[in-house]
């Protein structure tokens, strides 16, 4: 999957993402860069709105798991569980959220419990940052559910 690939996905099926003017910039196979700008997603003390810079990471770190998982060759359909945000300053213009695995060691083990019980977890970091500069934390689990040919989640 290719950055405009994925790019395409996210407004397509995330219009949210679409709105935000959420842009792909940097895909690796251990990391994910979106980036968006200050217009769409300002507050009224024109700087980030904070539900902005948590859909960014949250985006980052679903896309980080989407493309691994497109990868390997496995559907599945892919929802959080649930997710921190530390703000740690305010964010004044163009912002990014880049996602890792929180552990790399842990992607084996999540692909195996995957394709053995069809359904797996997996944790994954994120950093909001302002022209290179920290100013936020993410952490949210992931879980993936293998799929029907229906393309339904399997019971």
């Amino acid at each position: 999957m290719t950055a405009d690939a994925l790019q395409s996905y996210l407004h397509d099926h995330i219009p949210l993402s679409r709105a935000m003017q959420v842009s792909v910039t940097a895909m690796t196979a251990d990391a994910l860069t979106l980036q968006a700008p200050l217009a769409p997603n300002i507050n009224h003390r024109d700087t980030v709105f904070g539900g902005s810079a948590s859909a960014l990471a949250i985006l980052s770190a679903w896309s980080l798991v989407h493309t691994k998982l497109t990868y390997e060759g496995l559907k599945a359909r892919l929802v959080i569980q649930s997710n921190t945000v530390h703000y740690d300053q305010p964010i004044a213009g163009a912002f990014q959220s880049t996602a890792v695995l929180a552990s790399p060691d842990d992607w084996p083990r999540f692909v195996a419990m995957f394709q053995r019980r069809g359904k797996a977890r997996i944790t994954i970091a994120a950093t909001l940052t302002e022209n290179g500069q920290a100013a936020g934390r993410f952490e949210g689990s992931f879980v993936a559910l293998k799929m029907d040919d229906e393309g339904q989640p399997r019971a």
